[in-house]
């Protein structure tokens, strides 16, 4: 049998943050969703708890824990109710801060990533555009430079936190692509969202996850300074590849998390509800479902431990992860899938939460790298 990845130490901290969970975040859950917008002080009041900055060094506020305490997060957060809010908070804390943390200067570090920590100010991660999705090559904002300045231009599009953040750590083309290499010429910077010229287009209306703020945002002659440039000039490229890593790895996490907690409630309806003078969980048919269920989420849980472990120990296993992203959001959302097939029509309605969980499990095959994405990696690293 495998042994645990986790310590009673991580054990302790899920106790914790489950407590949190269910007594500060769950409780506000429906509210939320109703609202299409998460209450503002969750973000100081996790950074108050520490929950923003687990795998932070001390210096910046954080607890200086190793990967698996920010599994234990992501696998608790769920627990919530709402799809949206463990989304909103990986933005911050395992997308939008961490190349912060490996790019940065002190100043940066100082100025952008300790108050991330601490919950004062909300990070948003902006890749994708109106004509750029998952070919970040093909991306049209940019910045070009007057005097010590920056001067950016264009749009982007999906940012989730996009509507309540500081600031934004945004790919921008900073040079025309080398015919030699056509991944050159794109910078990251670290864009403050209220200097003049910023403006957040429209707030978008989604399908699922609807309790986070998503934004079309507009940049119209945003002064930056130099030191916003977040980096090696022309290296952008290569470092947001490196952050989308940890974005996917963080998906899959949660994913299984969420396929789980599905699977929990399934189960406990299926022996609750009868028909035919006995629970529909005595039925042949249904017993089956229930174990392809279980064997579907416990085998991709092992796929992405595995990469979880190799990321712990600072390995770039990049086709485990783009493994991981894409069995993880694909089984996710056939266990939703099956899961409202079990509710039968209250499934369908809204008075259980398993809609919302179907509504929130597609975003995964989409968002972070499609599941077509994930297959062209995997087929480019095997050498196809």
């Amino acid at each position: 049998m495998r042994t645990s990845p986790f310590t009673e130490e991580h054990e302790q901290l899920r106790a914790a943050i489950r407590r949190f969970v269910t007594d500060e975040l769950a409780p506000h859950a429906e509210a939320w969703e109703q609202a299409g917008w998460i209450d503002d002080w969750v973000w100081p009041r996790m950074g108050e708890l520490g929950y923003l900055g687990l795998a932070v060094p001390p210096e910046y506020g954080g607890q200086g824990a190793d990967y698996w305490a920010t599994v234990v997060l992501a696998e608790e957060l769920p627990r919530c109710g709402s799809g949206s809010l463990p989304m909103a908070i990986g933005v911050q804390t395992d997308m939008a801060t961490p190349p912060i943390l490996k790019f940065g200067t002190e100043e940066q570090k100082q100025a952008y990533l300790a108050p991330a920590v601490r919950g004062e100010k909300v990070a948003a991660i902006g890749i994708s555009e109106p004509e750029a999705g998952s070919d970040v090559r093909a991306i049209r904002t940019r910045a070009r430079r007057e005097g010590s300045d920056w001067i950016i231009d264009g749009a982007k599009l999906y940012i989730t936190n996009g509507l309540r953040a500081d600031f934004v750590t945004m790919v921008v083309r900073t040079a025309a692509a080398d015919s030699d290499d056509p991944w050159s010429g794109i910078s990251l910077f670290l864009v403050d969202t209220d200097l003049p010229g910023f403006e957040v287009a429209r707030k978008l209306d989604k399908v699922g996850m609807r309790a986070s703020d998503t934004a079309l945002i507009h940049l119209d002659g945003v002064r930056v300074p130099g030191e916003a440039l977040l980096g090696v000039e022309g290296q952008g490229f290569k470092q947001i590849m490196w952050q989308l890593q940890g974005e996917r790895l963080i998906g899959a996490i949660g994913g299984v998390a969420a396929a789980q907690l599905m699977f929990d409630r399934a189960l406990a309806y299926t022996r609750e509800r009868e028909a035919f003078g006995r629970p529909i969980a005595r039925f042949q048919a249904t017993r089956h479902r229930l174990v392809d269920m279980a064997t579907d989420i416990e085998q991709v849980r092992q796929l992405v431990y595995d990469a979880c472990d190799r990321w712990n120990r600072g390995e770039y296993a990049v086709t485990e992860i783009a493994m991981c992203k894409l069995a993880a959001a694909q089984m996710s959302f056939r266990v939703a899938d099956e899961a409202l097939q079990l509710h039968g029509g209250y499934g369908y309605s809204r008075e259980f939460p398993v809609e919302r969980a179907w509504r929130d499990a597609r975003l995964a095959r989409v968002g972070g790298g499609s599941d077509e994405v994930q297959r062209e990696i995997i087929s480019k690293l095997l050498g196809l």
